[in-house]
């Protein structure tokens, strides 16, 4: 804990950050890191509570108390040390993570929480900008080569864990630069992408071999980004590799199957944000969706559509709207019902900030235009009752739209992939793969393992890392009978 009476003398302090009209001139991160002082009041407010929830409120289990003791103390190279025990990549999560913890927190209960994602974030930036964070490569080798499908977050952890104990690892990525959706589906004023490229250089020190634009598969639907130009067939994979890990993304977008969906101007978030991305990395485009002077509507509420809306902002639309098909969530929770477990209630982006209108318990009837281009959507007023969606009499309503983003989510992982390696899968189309017991994250395919988004489905970058690293300990044990990694 930090300061023993802290949390009664301080309060919540929030990073700071440009204001809306300066940051939507350009890609750049806007949040400040928290300054030393900033960082040991917000450590002092950490409470001796017995039992610290927020622990297992991380997926990751980082052990938080200690490393807010730790920022208060101004010790921040044990902090970033106790940090990385549990977490592979800090200065991810500190930035783009929603903070469950912070919701576990007890001081949360009648107060406001700790901020351990600021805590956090600043921990990893001191890590980087002291060098401590550096390079460890294994001094022994064990001569067992593991295939790693996917340079998620999931991917990545279990490459880095393996690597460390020894084994050559090769991360094999379908787009041509490393990081998987971190790369592709975060825009970058949340993630600035050089941080993954320091990580990727770290990794490459420590052993790990990185190759993209590879396809690891048969074939490939075209509702999924694919940058491929060569392609390996999983049999070939597995006489290469005595293991290999499927960590891809869950990348197959849910699709709005109304009248009109076939128009010019209606796209997935996932063609339109990965674009912007690339250009900001130096390249060149030529049809890239651009909203400028248009009336964008945004179909979803989740964290998708909120970087539609950011995305929409930067490049100058007439109008950005968001709508969400459930019911507007309460603004503020019942905290002695849901705590210490994740709340529902209405959360506002930083992009809703910069400009957007937002409507609920909204469902979309047809998109009309002229000339096979997209010109309104028709919409309508939706209750639910008895856990059934039912259109409100007399409430449809149109609204001019040049470009509709469908941004409601991921049904699965890419089919394809799962079926070419011939893994059974779960009821909703993931791997299937047990996180306990002997076999833990091992697929019906023997020497194939499953983790992050392609065994659990759409899910949060932290949950990706916790499954990276849990899956490396059981591809350790497969390979050797034992295993050091932590789980």
């Amino acid at each position: 804990m930090g300061k023993i009476t802290g949390f009664m003398e301080f309060e919540r302090q929030e990073e700071g950050h440009l204001e809306p009209t300066e940051r939507v001139k350009n890609y750049k991160e806007f949040v400040l890191t928290l300054t030393d002082g900033q960082a040991k009041v917000q450590g002092a407010r950490c409470m001796d509570c017995g039992i610290p929830f927020c622990n297992t409120g991380c997926p990751v289990n980082n052990q938080i108390p200690d490393w807010n003791d730790l920022v208060y103390h101004g010790n921040y190279r044990a902090a970033v040390e106790n940090l990385h025990s549990t977490n592979n990549f800090p200065e991810f999560t500190g930035r783009i993570c929603p903070a469950p913890c912070e919701s576990a927190c007890t001081l949360g209960i009648n107060d406001d929480p700790v901020g351990i994602k600021s805590i956090e974030r600043k921990i990893a930036d001191s890590g980087w900008e002291h060098g401590w964070i550096v390079p460890q490569p294994s001094s022994t080798k064990t001569g067992r080569k593991v295939a790693v499908v996917g340079s998620g977050p999931a991917g990545l952890a279990a490459a880095q864990q393996l690597a460390r104990v020894g084994h050559d690892v090769t991360v094999f990525e379908k787009s041509d630069r490393i990081g998987g959706l971190l790369r592709y589906g975060i825009p970058d004023f949340k993630m600035e992408k050089d941080l993954i490229d320091r990580r990727v250089e770290q990794m490459k020190a420590e052993g790990v071999v990185f190759r993209t634009s590879v396809l690891i598969g048969k074939d490939f639907p075209a509702t999924v980004s694919n940058m491929a130009r060569d392609t390996i067939f999983p049999e070939d994979l597995e006489k290469e590799f005595d293991a290999i890990v499927l960590a891809g993304g869950a990348e197959q977008p849910r699709d709005l199957p109304v009248p009109g969906r076939e128009l010019k101007g209606v796209h997935f978030a996932m063609d339109f944000l990965p674009q912007q991305n690339r250009v900001n990395a130096g390249d060149k485009l030529k049809d890239q969706i651009k909203a400028t002077g248009k009336h964008v509507v945004v179909i979803g509420g989740g964290d998708t559509g909120s970087d539609c809306v950011g995305t929409s902002n930067r490049h100058g639309a007439a109008s950005v709207t968001q709508f969400e098909l459930m019911p507007m969530p309460p603004e503020q929770e019942n905290k002695p019902l849901v705590w210490p477990y994740w709340p529902t209630r209405l959360r506002t982006s930083s992009s809703h900030e910069e400009g957007c209108q937002r409507d609920w318990a909204v469902a979309t009837k047809r998109l009309e235009g002229k000339g096979g281009k997209v010109e309104k959507l028709v919409a309508c007023r939706v209750e639910w009752k008895d856990g059934k969606m039912v259109e409100v009499p007399d409430s449809e309503f149109e609204m001019k739209a040049d470009l509709v983003f469908l941004a409601m989510g991921f049904v699965s992982p890419v089919q394809n992939v799962l079926e070419a390696f011939g893994v059974q899968k779960d009821a909703r189309g993931n791997a299937r793969a047990a996180t306990e017991g002997e076999r833990s994250y091992q697929t019906s395919v023997p020497k194939v393992f499953a983790a992050g988004d392609m065994r659990r489905g759409q899910s949060l970058v932290v949950w990706a890392i916790r499954e990276g690293r849990q899956c490396a300990r059981a591809v350790d044990e497969f390979l050797m009978g034992s295993s050091v990694l932590p789980r």
